[in-house]
């Protein structure tokens, strides 16, 4: 690693404007001195590298600054969502072996070590330290959408650098960038929008995801403050937010969107490709390899039959195996599996499972590893890298292989519909079968009238038994739609 992002980042124009917020404007120049005067702050409590620091703020200028100063100070971060329950935020900061804590004001969880208020920093001497190596630990993200204990996974300086590098160059970042910060502390999504951002030198506007969540707040604020970036949008809030006047007309107005966390082709499916007139990419990978591990920049004519998710980016490695870790032949479907730049060190604590899901890498170079994913995927003549879905989660209606985005696309393009999901239930009998949950003006169209637009285009296993209707589909706090939420009848 030759040079080191912060660097990049606290070193830009001291007057340019880095963050925004409704209340205040901070510039790069204030950014820099708030940013060493925490991390001198947190080094003389002995913080330092391979030590994890929560922070506990909300999503402000301060976490954006919290995050700053920890890698600073030369250790890793681990950023909390706050509207978790606290036995939740307790096993994160357990599991994650966090030792020290920044926070605003009083803080609502506690570490075994020291605990620095932002608004009660004591005086200590400028911070002097050379940042250790690509190597070293730079931030914990534990899986989400899992059930019981969370898994921390431990994300290095080298692969973190790497990868903001990666999507300021890919997007086409500058300092002209203005980014809306969509995705919530706690989740990797927000350390790519708030580092590439500031990386490029654009300006970074954090308003109250309360706000960005409806649709006439999200239209709002990216009309107020110019906003031409998302760089963390999930299909599922880009679908609710494209059938929304204003909305619509906001996201048009964006240069670049990027979307990632689910399938997208339902959203192409229903023909959302012609609503967006900048460049949109569809990102894919898991945590566990640093956020993103193939891309693909979405045409205006995008293929619409299948989930297309690009080719891997640069340094990342994708091997489709079958179940005995053998290459599969050109075009069959493998387990995808990740080397290269973004490989996770592995999971804090939990031996076992880091053995079984990051693997000796035999096409890396002496001692790499690889991902094991858990999801199915083929390469399609082109290149180009078709995700199939997950070797876990498989439909099987009547012997038939189902891909709920299939029939989540079509319904989409029912005039009616806003929003679909479609799940697999069984009945009384222990029979397998389909059940659609719509979101739309469908209070007059009948369930045959939905079956008959589903059959004039795809084949009768894949028609639902059922369909629910939802006023609105609920989603997890990353947006994603809550697809187990659903299954067990759970309402928004």
């Amino acid at each position: 690693m030759t040079a080191w992002f912060l660097d990049e980042i606290l070193g830009h124009a001291p007057d340019a404007p880095a963050l925004r917020t409704p209340e205040t404007v901070l510039s790069y120049g204030e950014l820099a001195t708030r940013v060493d005067r925490l991390a001198a702050a947190l080094a003389g409590t002995g913080f330092g590298p391979e030590r994890v620091c929560a922070i506990a703020v909300e999503s402000t200028v301060d976490a954006v600054v919290a995050m700053a100063a920890v890698l600073r100070a030369g250790g890793a971060f681990l950023t909390l969502d706050l509207d978790q329950p606290a036995p939740r935020l307790a096993q994160m900061l357990d599991s994650a072996g966090a030792r020290f804590l920044i926070s605003a004001a009083e803080p609502r969880v506690s570490v075994p070590g020291p605990a620095l208020r932002l608004d009660r920093l004591p005086a200590v001497p400028p911070l002097v330290a050379d940042p250790p190596g690509p190597r070293a630990l730079a931030y914990v993200s534990h899986t989400s959408g899992s059930t019981g204990v969370p898994n921390p996974v431990l994300i290095e300086r080298g692969n973190l650098d790497a990868y903001l590098r990666f999507v300021v160059r890919d997007g086409g970042l500058d300092a002209g960038t203005v980014t809306l910060q969509l995705a919530p502390l706690g989740y990797d999504a927000s350390i790519r929008d708030t580092f590439a951002t500031l990386l490029a030198g654009g300006q970074l506007v954090l308003a109250p995801r309360s706000t960005l969540l409806r649709a006439d707040g999200f239209a709002a604020t990216v009309a107020s403050y110019g906003v031409n970036t998302v760089l963390s949008i999930t299909p599922s809030l880009l679908t609710f937010l494209s059938r929304n006047d204003a909305a619509a007309r906001a996201l048009r107005s964006l240069r670049l969107t990027l979307s990632s966390g689910e399938s997208l082709r339902p959203f192409l499916a229903a023909g959302g490709r012609s609503l967006l007139e900048g460049r949109l990419f569809n990102h894919y990978g898991p945590t566990e390899a640093t956020m993103t591990s193939t891309r693909l920049d979405v045409p205006f004519e995008p293929e619409r039959a299948a989930d297309v998710v690009g080719t891997p980016r640069t340094g990342v490695t994708v091997r489709l195996l079958d179940a005995d870790l053998r290459p599969v032949p050109d075009g069959a479907e493998g387990e995808v599996h990740l080397g290269g730049t973004g490989v996770a060190r592995g999971y804090r604590g939990r031996p076992g499972l880091t053995a079984d899901r990051f693997r000796p890498d035999p096409a890396g170079p002496p001692g790499a590893r690889a991902y094991r994913t858990g999801d199915l995927a083929r390469h399609r003549p082109d290149g180009t890298l078709e995700y199939r879905g997950r070797l876990d989660r498989q439909l099987k209606i009547r012997g038939y292989r189902v891909d709920p985005a299939e029939i989540e696309g079509r319904l989409l393009t029912h005039a009616a519909v806003h929003g679909a999901v479609v799940t697999a239930a069984t009945d009384d009998r222990g029979r397998a079968h389909l059940v659609a949950h719509v979101a739309g003006a469908t209070d007059g169209v009948t369930d045959a009238a939905l079956r008959r637009h589903l059959a004039e285009t795809l084949p009768h296993h894949l028609l639902p038994r059922r369909f629910r209707r939802v006023d609105r589909l609920p989603t997890t706090r990353t947006g994603k739609t809550d697809r187990a939420r659903l299954s067990r009848g759970g309402r928004p």
